[in-house]
């Protein structure tokens, strides 16, 4: 494939959807911007319901937009049809032709197009070697592997060298293993053919293992955009904070410092933090964000947090302890316990901030 790569541009995209009994319109996304850059892997995510999977059917234009515009490249296609636009969909029920074979189902599309049988049969070639299935061309869907019938359904949307491939949820309905290995996959084949690719989903792993950047949704609303590290390590809200990873809060008040090294009151103790959200100052209630990996345990009465040891996951690589503290239960990350010290479970603890990973956010 050597078709240049395009960008894909939303300005101010909004999608009401009218409701015919009397009540307010339904509004699904709500004035919509961001950029897709050439080349890059995009992920949409969002509880359901947010808007992520309208907005990847209005880039297909299988929905249209009620306000704003959509341009893939330089062309504006707000209001173009589906076969009008460069795109190829990707959708999380395969949608294979069971009376196929492997083979005919990849080609379908350029059959469409009337292209020389010669040309078809190199294509389809090519694209089934490229997503690991060269030897299956001539097998039924039906006596595939879940994740090779997915293959299959990738193999048939990249095999029209579309300029954008979108796709909405493609490994839901795959067991965990399965997948993981396909995340892999897809990245390999998209950074390989340096295709623009739009992805939605519900999974934070998936988001945050695949892409170049990240929208987190809400409610119709984009809530913030950001690269899989920033949107982890510097989430604006506390919803996407929680939303990405497992995270404590913490309330707390701003008593000093400035940004690199803020000064706070937490239990009456004084701690510290490297990282703010916009808008934190001297004086405000904050909430403190901490991720699993940034506590640690200590003695009852050396740290800043009083709790007890409620049970321990031991998963090889690290070890998870619960803490119940009087915020809830609090998620402690030990990494390489056979070195560490391991509190025992019922035993009474205080937990500690690494200040360099915790995070001040707004309070709501």
């Amino acid at each position: 494939m050597t078709k240049s790569s395009v960008s894909v541009t939303l300005s101010g995209v909004t999608k009401r959807f009218r409701n015919t009994k009397g009540r307010a319109d339904t509004v699904a996304v709500h004035e919509s911007d961001f950029v897709v850059a050439a080349g890059e892997l995009v992920t949409l995510l969002g509880p359901s319901g947010c808007g992520k999977t309208t907005t990847l059917r209005m880039i297909a234009g299988f929905e249209l937009p009620s306000a704003g515009r959509i341009l893939i490249g330089s062309e504006d296609v707000t209001m173009l049809p589906p076969n009008k636009r460069d795109t190829a969909t990707v959708f999380q029920s395969y949608g294979l032709f069971p009376h196929m074979s492997v083979a005919d189902n990849v080609a379908y599309g350029l059959k469409l197009r009337k292209l020389p049988k010669e040309e078809i049969v190199r294509k389809v070639g090519e694209t089934l070697k490229l997503v690991g299935l060269a030897d299956y061309g001539d097998r039924a869907p039906g006596k595939l592997s879940g994740g090779q019938q997915q293959r299959v359904a990738l193999a048939r949307s990249l095999i029209v060298e579309p300029s954008v491939l979108l796709l909405d949820e493609p490994l839901s309905n795959l067991d965990a293993l399965l997948r993981e290995q396909m995340r892999v996959e897809i990245r390999r084949i998209q950074k390989s053919l340096g295709i623009t690719a739009v992805y939605v989903t519900h999974d934070r792993v998936e988001a945050m293992s695949l892409s170049d950047r990240v929208i987190v949704m809400k409610d119709g609303e984009i809530k913030q955009i950001g690269t899989p590290s920033e949107i982890y390590e510097d989430p604006v809200s506390t919803f996407v904070a929680g939303f990405v990873g497992k995270v404590a809060f913490f309330p707390a008040e701003v008593t000093g410092g400035g940004p690199g090294d803020w000064e706070c009151r937490l239990e009456g103790k004084s701690v510290r933090a490297a990282r703010a959200a916009p808008g934190i100052g001297i004086g405000n209630s904050a909430v403190f964000m901490a991720r699993p990996e940034s506590l640690r345990l200590a003695e009852s009465g050396e740290g800043v947090l009083e709790g007890r040891v409620r049970m321990n996951v031991y998963l090889g690589h690290s070890m998870e302890c619960y803490v119940e503290t009087k915020y809830g239960e609090v998620l402690v990350q030990i990494d390489d316990p056979i070195s560490k010290r391991v509190y025992p479970e019922g035993g009474a603890v205080s937990v500690d901030f690494d200040h360099d990973r915790v995070r001040l956010l707004p309070t709501g």
